[in-house]
C-alpha cells in the first residue's frame, strides 16, 4: 500500500511559490507542484485561469467567513475536497466490479 505514496515524484511535493494580485494587492502563496496542479484542474473545468480562481475562492472565503487564518492551508483543503468529490463512492465501485 505505501508503495503508492513512498514511489511518487519528488517534483510532484517540491514547493513552488507564485506571485499574485488578490482583491489589488500582491500576495505570494507557496504549495507543492501537486497543489498547483489540482488547482490547475479546478480552474480548468471552472473556465478560469489558476489565479482566478484563487481569487474567487479568497473573496468567497472572505464574505463566507470574514477572515482566512490560513489562505494556503484552505487552498489545500480545497483541492482534497475537490478530489474527495471526483472519487466513485465504494458501494459504487463494488456494483461496477460485481457486473
Amino acid at each position: 500500500m505505501c508503495e503508492l505514496y513512498v514511489k511518487a515524484d519528488p517534483i510532484l511535493y517540491e514547493s513552488r511559490s507564485r506571485s499574485l494580485r488578490i482583491c489589488g494587492v500582491v500576495t505570494t502563496l507557496r504549495l507543492e507542484n501537486q497543489f498547483w496542479d489540482i488547482l490547475s484542474e479546478i480552474a480548468s473545468v471552472d473556465g478560469m485561469t489558476t489565479n482566478q480562481l484563487i481569487t474567487k475562492l479568497y473573496e468567497e472565503v472572505m464574505d463566507y467567513r470574514g477572515e482566512v487564518v490560513n489562505f494556503a492551508s484552505f487552498l489545500r483543503v480545497s483541492c482534497t475536497r475537490y478530489l474527495s468529490k471526483q472519487r466513485v463512492p465504494a458501494a459504487e465501485l463494488s456494483l461496477v466490479r460485481n457486473r
